[in-house]
């Protein structure tokens, strides 16, 4: 299945709550992303531009996303973000279609 990276931000109602009544959200990150048909690989509280990262397996970028838009109506989550990941090797294969594709484009101006 593909994998997905999803950044997200709490909004101060999301930090509120946390404080309100602290507790490790993996499982209920973990039922969201079973509810859209995935596996969560990988769940992280960071720092920097993000507060969460999450890792997922999903059969298609529109479960992703639908579960980063599930948790953001929720007011908890301020920003979302949400990109595919491809193994080394996967990419290596996107690169040698490059490479052939390469060979017919046309830039502009040519």
């Amino acid at each position: 299945m593909p994998l997905f990276v999803t950044y997200a931000s709490y909004s101060n109602t999301g930090i509120k709550g946390m404080l309100d009544k602290p507790a490790d959200r993996t499982e209920a990150i973990k039922t969201l992303v079973e509810k859209a048909g995935g596996k969560l690989v990988a769940a992280y509280m960071t720092t920097g531009p993000h507060d969460v990262v999450i890792v997922t397996e999903l059969a298609d970028g529109s479960d992703a996303v639908a579960f980063g838009m599930a948790a953001g109506a929720s007011g908890a989550v301020a920003k979302i973000e949400t990109v595919r990941a491809w193994t080394l090797g996967e990419f290596k294969g996107i690169a040698e279609k490059a490479s052939r594709y390469a060979a017919v484009y046309v830039p502009p101006g040519r």
